[in-house]
């Protein structure tokens, strides 16, 4: 979600995207402790993401988005 269409969201959908940030970091941790992978879609594709990759932090292109966001 592009900042502009953010800012200018009802506050229950602010709240609702903050929400899904937490809970994709969450998903983030849980796979690193099991070491299990996680599946997203980016740029319309499947990408299968491994618990090593997400230990190098290479792989993690929601927390980009919302950094870049702030």
């Amino acid at each position: 979600m592009k900042s502009k269409d953010l800012s200018e969201a009802p506050q229950y959908v602010r709240d609702a995207y903050a929400a899904l940030l937490r809970a994709a970091d969450m998903a983030r941790q849980v796979a690193i402790q099991t070491n299990t992978a996680i599946v997203i879609v980016q740029d319309g594709q499947l990408r299968r993401i491994t618990a090593e990759e997400l230990r190098q932090g290479a792989a993690n292109p929601i927390a980009k988005q919302a950094a870049a966001q702030t």
